[in-house]
């Protein structure tokens, strides 16, 4: 009886055990199943979602036709403003700088001069709604097969103006010339607003500058609606855009300030 019992306590272990292992291997087989369907299905979802582009558009594909323009200019331009107004005002012994422009840049606005372009009459409005020394003017140009040209008017003590243009590129002249349309009064008039001028051209590009950090373009001598004269200094910023600082011609202070969005 005794041992009877006995093994039939032994024989409910053993059955107990053996059902033990069984549901855990079952379980077991279970969880590795789940995690296989989870891995096939986030892989098919990975086929079916789009991959997120992290890739922006380049800073040139954002710059508006203006900026562009300026920006192809002035990355071929190795002569800076300061050396081409030196190389012009040595062109003509004794002259005097009256305006220094970056031919392609903006000239629609600055209305640079030309040595193939036509003179229009005296007193032909400025960028400021004044007239200009010469009154002459020419259509936009883009820097030609030779690069970018400075194109720079001096002036004789007497008020007679030479245009000189110079390779932007190895700062060479490239032609130099007496403006043949000028009469008496055009000359005096020049004459009167370069005593006027006190203070020079660089002068007043280094205010412009460190008003805004940039490139200048263009530097003029104008009239300020009948209340003395200003230096007309246009500076291109690393954005590319244009500001346009008038600069008082006595005592360097900017009386006004406008930069161009585009």
């Amino acid at each position: 009886m005794n041992s009877a019992s006995s093994r039939s306590r032994t024989l409910k272990a053993v059955g107990a055990l053996s059902l033990a292992a069984a549901t855990a291997l079952l379980m077991t087989g279970c969880g590795q199943n789940s995690d296989s369907a989870s891995s096939a299905a986030t892989s098919e979802a990975a086929k079916v979602v789009p991959q997120k582009q992290t890739t922006t558009p380049s800073a040139t594909a954002q710059l508006t036709e203006d900026q562009q323009e300026r920006k192809t200019v002035l990355d071929a331009t190795k002569v800076t403003f300061d050396d081409a107004a030196t190389t012009a005002t040595g062109e003509v012994a004794g002259s005097k700088l009256v305006e220094l422009d970056l031919e392609g840049v903006d000239d629609d606005d600055n209305q640079s001069p030309s040595p193939t372009a036509t003179g229009s009459p005296t007193g032909s409005p400025s960028p400021t709604g004044s007239p200009s020394p010469t009154g002459t003017g020419s259509p936009s140009v883009s820097p030609g097969a030779d690069g970018p040209v400075w194109v720079a008017e001096v002036a004789e003590k007497d008020g007679t103006i030479h245009t000189v243009r110079i390779n932007a590129v190895d700062g060479k002249v490239i032609e130099a010339r007496v403006d043949a349309d000028q009469d008496a009064d055009d000359k005096k008039q020049t004459a009167d607003w370069l005593a006027q001028a006190t203070q020079t051209p660089q002068q007043a590009a280094k205010v412009a500058t460190e008003k805004k950090k940039g490139t200048v373009t263009s530097v003029s001598l104008e009239d300020n609606e009948g209340d003395g004269v200003i230096w007309q200094v246009d500076v291109v910023g690393s954005d590319w855009k244009k500001t346009t600082f008038d600069v008082d011609a006595k005592n360097d202070t900017i009386v006004r300030e406008e930069t161009d969005e585009d």
